[in-house]
């Protein structure tokens, strides 16, 4: 973890490989009014009807704009699955727009004392330099497999595909700050996130809980 330097928040990064229960921990972190930015949510809004993404996608990958002009997801996937070129020519229309998102949503909460970047591929995309400390949400692998399965449409084949694309759990558990174990139940995890939020505020303006 690195000493924060100069004004402005402490920046979270929190990750996690598919199935971890990231988001669900993101919302642990909302709840205690820590401003969060979901890079997935970014996505989806650039590749939105009128998103500043789609129409690039649209041109790069003929074929996979819905008929209101926004991305369809599934048919992006088939595009990219399994062809390493097309997936690197993705990323590299969209995660600038990302990049971008995420520096307005800092300028908007500069005077916070705590934000987090939620961002599922933080290690992939060198990510975490942008922030001072990385949560990891990790399981079991046996219980992030059930969990994926589970989810409708989603194959061994698209589970396997999706794996070799992220960084082994193991890896990023020892690059971490903190590990955020989901596989204990919410109570557990919520007070491991509440101890976070204790720790990365000491000696700063606490976030106030929504509602409060």
């Amino acid at each position: 973890m690195r000493a924060k330097a100069g004004p402005g928040p402490v920046v979270l990064g929190l990750t996690g490989s598919i199935g971890m229960g990231k988001s669900a921990t993101a919302g642990m972190f909302a709840a205690l009014g820590v401003p969060v930015h979901d890079a997935d949510a970014a996505v989806h809004a650039l590749y939105g009807p009128g998103g500043a993404a789609a129409a690039a996608i649209g041109a790069a990958f003929p074929g996979v704009l819905d008929p209101r002009g926004g991305v369809d997801r599934t048919r992006l996937r088939a595009a990219v699955l399994g062809a390493p070129d097309r997936m690197a020519a993705l990323e590299a229309l969209v995660h600038p727009l990302v990049r971008a998102a995420s520096a307005a949503f800092l300028e908007r909460h500069a005077g916070a004392p705590l934000v987090v970047l939620d961002v599922p591929l933080l290690f992939e995309t060198g990510g975490e330099a942008r922030c001072d400390a990385v949560a990891v949400v990790s399981a079991p692998p046996e219980v992030q497999r059930a969990r994926v399965l589970a989810r409708p449409g989603m194959t061994e084949a698209a589970f396997a595909a999706i794996l070799a694309k992220q960084m082994p759990d193991a890896e990023k558990r020892a690059r971490a700050d903190f590990v955020i174990d989901t596989s204990r139940g919410f109570p557990a995890a919520e007070a491991e996130v509440a101890g976070i939020v204790a720790r990365l505020t000491a000696g700063r303006a606490s976030p106030h809980r929504i509602g409060a």
